[in-house]
């Protein structure tokens, strides 16, 4: 198992020699090193993509205060951070944008929809692509050897719902619904073939789309059919207002999602009328994650704000990415990619090793329910 990287330069246990101009540049203080971040920075899901962000660059900061060497020569690392709007077009533009920049690596992007055809522009290019928060299984299923995830996908998140909805929920009847995002729909397709295996009818299949606040007509039509749990594959900016619409339509399923809605925002949007939803999200909730109590404090200190989501992964697959540079002695995908799918790193969220495809070895998901106004635990399944 290979350390951190940052506790063996603190304690200076070993200087690097090699070569690598993988994204670089010089100024006074030394070779430049340039690592891309993409996210929604603008729009309804713009708090996921600042959390993002962030912890991107507190991995950053700290990999500066390592003083790290690679080739012979001290090194800075510069984060140039991209707006995609959680559009897929957009998302293609600045993937470009970071590739004609000379980025050594790419931390994103948090949207599946966005992370998928970006994916191509990084993989042409030769460069490591690691996705903190993409969940759809095509994202690292297209035989692209620069593409990396650092939490399970939506197979293992989906057929966990589906399991959960019928065995524990104890549901006969589901309607469904999703916002049509590679995220949503794929997320919501698992979910339906495990609540089918698991003896479940989806009595509808309804969807919207990532602009729609009013889903009065949607849970009208479902309220008709009397289901048990209505199933939401989409994002917390949706689920709020659709959460508020259920509960004043006197509805009175069980709301089940996933990780998109299982933030901080969900329970601003959604009010007093949250009470009771359930949602999963990939990994340990922070305060059982190995480093998350330290991480929590370290982000609230330097941001004054709490973390959303994707934070500690982002956190994690900026150290990773970073940690392989080191490995390798060089910032050239060329020489650090092959040690990048050896990963053996023991991250904030846990430990981070990779399969063939790029996808989180023993991936977990962990389940919540809003009670009193907060996400409280309920367990986790899966995970090594």
């Amino acid at each position: 198992m290979q350390k951190n990287f940052l506790l063996i330069f603190m304690v200076g246990l070993f200087t690097l020699v090699g070569c690598g101009d993988g994204g670089s540049g010089t100024d006074d203080s030394g070779k430049i090193i340039k690592i891309g971040h993409v996210a929604p920075l603008t729009g309804p899901i713009s708090h996921l993509g600042k959390d993002n962000e962030r912890g991107a660059q507190l991995a950053i900061d700290e990999a500066n205060a390592a003083g790290i060497t690679i080739g012979g020569e001290k090194v800075e690392f510069r984060l140039l951070s991209e707006d995609d709007e959680a559009n897929p077009q957009k998302g293609t533009v600045v993937a470009q944008k970071l590739v004609d920049s000379g980025v050594a690596g790419v931390i994103g992007h948090l949207n599946s929809g966005t992370t998928i055809p970006a994916s191509k522009i990084y993989h042409d290019a030769g460069l490591a692509q690691i996705s903190p928060s993409a969940t759809a299984i095509m994202y690292t299923h297209q035989g692209y050897k620069t593409a990396f995830r650092v939490m399970a996908n939506d197979e293992q998140q989906g057929k966990v719902l589906g399991d959960y909805a019928v065995k524990t929920i104890g549901a006969k009847k589901i309607a469904v619904i999703d916002d049509r995002s590679a995220y949503g729909k794929g997320l919501a397709d698992e979910f339906e073939k495990a609540a089918k295996s698991a003896g479940g009818e989806i009595v509808t299949r309804e969807f919207t789309d990532t602009t729609k606040t009013d889903f009065t007509a949607i849970l009208t039509k479902i309220k008709g059919l009397n289901p048990d749990v209505i199933f939401y594959g989409g994002m917390d900016a949706q689920a709020g207002p659709m959460m508020k619409q259920v509960k004043n339509l006197g509805i009175t399923a069980t709301y089940l999602s996933g990780d998109g809605i299982q933030s901080k925002q969900f329970l601003v949007l959604a009010g007093e009328e949250g009470e009771g939803a359930y949602a999963s999200s990939p990994g340990l909730p922070l305060e059982k994650m190995d480093g998350g109590k330290s991480f929590q404090e370290k982000f609230l200190q330097t941001y004054h704000e709490d973390i959303q989501i994707y934070a500690p992964f982002t956190y994690d697959a900026t150290s990773i990415l970073i940690d392989a540079m080191v490995r390798a002695d060089s910032t050239n995908p060329e020489s650090y990619l092959p040690l990048l799918s050896q990963t053996d790193y023991q991250g904030v969220t846990g430990q981070i090793r990779f399969d063939e495809n790029g996808d989180l070895r023993g991936g977990s998901i962990s389940l919540y329910r809003v009670k009193n106004g907060a996400w409280e635990y309920i367990e986790t399944v899966g995970g090594e």
